[in-house]
């Protein structure tokens, strides 16, 4: 046995998504034995459902403005980041042979348009690198000596591990892995876990039948939003029981808090953003009185359509307005949401462990040798190649805090000799 041999630790991480398999890579720099265990059939599937909008890897805008996306965690994420940053995500990406490009707004995208390649690649080079991955083992507990328990296809394993690293994810689309089942194990340890909520998520809205009906699945256009989020523009689709898209997931996580504090809360449009209200309300009172409601926005406004309906939807008395009111209307239409859309529907989650449990180098602070990234921690981002940015940085930072945990083991032991 060589000198590295007697040296080298077994580590688990216990997740095999984004998070989990950066730290594998990571850890697959050194001489530890590592495995990945994973719930599920096969590895990163919430990774490939991603992949079937493009997988948005991350965003080209500059870096100081991508660092400020996470809100009151981007304090808490910012040494992952800088450690692991966007340009960096690409070279990464370029060393799996994955061409990516920059979108028209920002987003960065494989070339191919797909997350299967780049899993493929990633999980070669990581058995080649002698990282075992296990699946359908699911994690249930500690056992005696802080031992790890699963359940296998063989009945109940109880593995031995010299530090532990979990990246299990937060609660959205629990089918695909990640379903929170970790929560009482970590609550049963003393962890107060902070509440699991949807982020990047639709909203009902108390549409009528005949709305619902008629305009579910039809996108609507070329709109700006405001709520306590800012202004943004872009677009947003309505379902049967309300809205969804990337215009409302970027307003979503106000949304849902304001709705949460207070019962209710509006997604207000623009529906003409490229004209003033002032201008609008005058090309409004230009047109012919004998004109039905329809013909006027069409004629002065160019709204119809989904636009047309969606004012008469939420306005029910829209067609006797004066032309300036109306103006305002169509400036600041108020759609009111009932509440968000289920979890297990939602892009991703927020809640999970506080911040303030984890050590910098990502240690829970209550479980020495216990390491947590990427979804787990309660964090939140909007789309835009945020969230797998920061799940891949979380998780390699978390494997480096892991190596230098055990590092510090063994000087210790050494200095005791």
């Amino acid at each position: 046995m060589t000198k590295a041999d007697s040296m080298a630790k077994t580590i688990a991480i216990i997740g095999g998504g984004p998070a989990g398999l950066a730290a594998a890579e990571r850890l697959s720099e050194t001489q530890h034995r590592v495995t990945v265990y994973d719930a599920m059939p096969t590895i990163g599937r919430k990774f490939l459902l991603a992949g079937k909008s493009g997988l948005n890897l991350t965003h080209a805008e500059s870096f100081e403005t991508f660092a400020t996306r996470y809100a009151a965690a981007s304090a808490h994420l910012r040494p992952a980041l800088d450690a692991f940053t966007p340009e960096d995500v690409r070279r990464w990406a370029q060393g799996l042979d994955v061409e990516t490009f920059v979108g028209s707004s920002g987003r960065v995208f494989p070339k191919a348009m797909k997350a299967s390649p780049l899993l493929r690649a990633w999980r070669q080079r990581l058995e080649t690198r002698g990282v075992t991955i296990r699946t359908r083992w699911r994690w249930i507990g500690f056992g005696e000596s802080d031992t790890l328990l699963f359940e296998t296809p063989d009945g109940q394993q109880t593995i031995g591990s010299d530090a532990t690293l979990l990246a299990l994810g937060g609660a959205s689309w629990p089918r695909l892995g990640s379903d929170a089942q970790w929560v009482p194990i970590l609550a049963g340890r003393g962890l107060d876990i902070a509440p699991f909520r949807p982020a990047n998520c639709g909203f009902d809205v108390a549409w009528s039948a005949a709305f619902a009906a008629r305009y579910a699945g039809v996108p609507v256009k070329s709109v700006v939003a405001t709520s306590d989020a800012g202004r943004s523009q872009g677009e947003f689709v309505i379902t049967r029981h309300g809205i969804e898209g990337s215009l409302v997931y970027g307003h979503a996580a106000p949304l849902r808090d304001r709705l949460a504090a207070t019962g209710k809360a509006d997604f207000v449009l623009d529906l003409l953003p490229g004209r003033s209200l002032d201008a609008l309300a005058s090309a409004l009172e230009a047109a012919p009185r004998k004109a039905s409601f329809s013909n006027r926005l069409r004629k002065a406004a160019r709204i119809d359509g989904v636009k047309l309906a969606l004012v008469r939807e939420v306005m029910r008395d829209a067609d006797r307005l004066s032309a300036k009111d109306l103006a305002s209307v169509l400036k600041t239409l108020p759609i009111s949401l009932v509440q968000p859309r289920p979890i297990a529907e939602a892009i991703s989650s927020a809640g999970g462990i506080p911040l303030d449990a984890i050590a910098p180098s990502g240690m829970l602070k209550a479980l020495p040798g216990v390491f947590v990234a990427g979804e787990m921690t309660d964090w939140e981002a909007p789309t835009g190649g945020y969230l797998l940015t920061a799940c891949f940085a979380t998780g390699r930072l978390a494997a480096t805090g892991l190596l230098e945990w055990l590092s510090n083991l063994d000087n210790q032991g050494n200095a005791s000799r």
